[in-house]
């Protein structure tokens, strides 16, 4: 799947740090604006726990967990929209990606800079929305005057229909509302889509704080809860820096210092779950003595696409999907004892996946 998180936030949140943590590469960081100027892409493994249970049970001589897509944009700043601080480019870049995780400042810290000179997260979060608000603004702005005169003169219903979309999306726009808050039906989701308008991408806000704030009351982080929950968006809290840290750990190093911390998960692997479940995706395994694998798929795809997923030959000659639910196998502990109590299924071409699937793909070419 080439679906893509992108980081976005004010420069000096803590974005490239969060970065380096997902990806463990040591990007540039620096204590000033526009330290990244290209977005950077790294490839993050998603945590499921599953796969040491599948593990147990097939013994494989390989594990191989699912991927996706993070991109690290560089910090935008107030009149970005109107091209401050290469803001149009930036823009772009955020265009490009599927979901949007902002990175919100939640310490204060004399030796780090604020590029609004104080720290106050609502603030923040108001400053990257009203740009991506004002840039879908003109997107939409240009598209109504291009579209207006021919949809009433020639009454054509799809110009029409357009039309009156792109009005109630303006209409929220104008009121600082994102075109994500706004109910669609099928059709106007079908119409919205090519535009690719940058406030109609899920958000998740993470609240960035410091080492010693963690598990305590903060009350920036608090400000960013309750901004989300009116939003109904996810917030998740987490140290960067000590995100950074963990991921320069091995497992038993990295359950070692997570106890020290008091806490069971890293919110680096809450973000990437939390993420992967934003951008409606889900999981499903192949497995075998050879290799237990993960595979990525987008909710609501077939059996069928799910086996292009492998090899394009999978889906052109496909016949069936011999099915597993993990929780099945779970429950009778081998392929054998799930066959014998009529578990394993052969779903067909329509049959759409589930999450923790586990299926063997016949296929003919």
């Amino acid at each position: 799947m080439s679906l893509t998180a992108g980081i976005v936030g004010l420069p000096n949140v803590g974005k490239s740090t969060l970065f380096n943590a997902i990806t463990k590469k040591q990007i540039l960081t620096a204590n000033y604006p526009f330290a990244t100027i290209d977005p950077n892409v790294g490839i993050v493994y998603v945590p499921d726990e599953r796969l040491a249970v599948l593990e147990k049970i097939y013994n494989p001589q390989e594990i191989i967990p699912t991927t996706f897509e993070f991109t690290d944009i560089a910090g935008l700043v107030k009149g970005a929209s109107l091209g401050e601080g290469l803001g149009n480019k930036f823009l772009s870049h955020i265009r490009e990606v599927d979901a949007i995780c902002q990175v919100v400042r939640c310490f204060d810290d004399e030796a780090v800079i604020h590029v609004e000179n104080n720290v106050d997260p609502i603030r923040d979060i108001e400053i990257i929305n009203l740009e991506l608000i004002l840039s879908d603004l003109e997107v939409v702005e240009n598209r109504i005057n291009k579209i207006e005169k021919k949809a009433y003169t020639t009454k054509d219903k799809g110009a029409l229909e357009e039309l009156a979309l792109l009005k109630k999306i303006l209409s929220a726009l104008q009121k600082d509302i994102p075109a994500r808050m706004l109910q669609y039906d099928e059709n106007e989701r079908k119409i919205i889509k090519p535009f690719n308008l940058l406030t109609s991408k899920p958000i998740i806000y993470i609240a960035n704080i410091k080492e010693e704030e963690i598990g305590n009351n903060n009350m920036h982080v608090q400000k960013v809860i309750e901004y989300g929950q009116k939003e109904k968006t996810e917030v998740i809290v987490m140290c960067a820096k000590v995100e950074s840290e963990l991921s320069e750990l091995n497992d038993e190093e990295k359950t070692i210092f997570l106890n020290e911390l008091g806490i069971n998960e890293s919110s680096m692997d809450k973000l990437i779950k939390a993420t992967y479940s934003l951008l409606g995706l889900a999981t499903f395994f192949t497995c075998g003595e050879k290799e237990v694998r993960a595979w990525t798929f987008q909710k609501g795809m077939t059996a069928k696409e799910c086996a292009g997923i492998i090899h394009t030959d999978f889906e052109r000659g496909f016949i069936r999907a011999e099915t597993i639910s993990y929780e099945d196998l779970i429950k009778y502990t081998t392929e054998k004892e799930v066959k014998e109590q009529g578990k394993m299924r052969l779903e067909g071409k329509i049959y759409q996946m589930q999450d923790g699937d586990i299926c063997h793909f016949r296929f003919n070419v």
